[in-house]
């Protein structure tokens, strides 16, 4: 390596983005690590609470359940996931996260290949109102 870039990221100092529904952190983006081909981040759910229903036009998603429960509606098709299980959502395929157990659920995501712009790469489909705890 050419220039002297910080590799690791720990989940604790990043701050959380939770303008689609709880805690989501990028870990490991072109912002933190300078990666050009994807990304992968971590989301905490409460019991109740959801991730807003959303599709990505350019990449495809691998979801890894760390702790608890959650369902991923896929094309409003639910599909239950507990801790060890994982999900592959397509490209262009409308999801929703939602933890559907009794105890707070961790979630590793991971998108790749990265949009041609980052404004492209995430599209809601539900209006604000809808984006709250189910």
């Amino acid at each position: 390596m050419s220039e002297t870039v910080e590799l690791t990221v720990a989940a604790r100092d990043v701050a959380p983005d939770r303008r689609r529904g709880g805690e989501l952190r990028v870990l490991l983006g072109p912002k933190t690590v300078g990666s050009t081909s994807g990304f992968m981040g971590v989301a905490a759910l409460a019991p109740g609470e959801r991730i807003a229903e959303h599709y990505h036009p350019y990449s495809e998603e691998f979801l890894y359940v760390a702790r608890g429960a959650i369902t991923v509606d896929l094309d409003d098709v639910p599909v239950p996931l507990a801790a060890g299980e994982a999900l592959f959502v397509p490209v262009n395929v409308r999801h929703r996260l939602r933890n559907t157990g009794p105890e707070p659920a961790e979630v590793v995501f991971h998108l790749g290949p990265l949009a041609p712009r980052p404004e492209l790469g995430h599209v809601d489909t539900e209006a604000a109102e809808q984006r709250g705890a189910s």
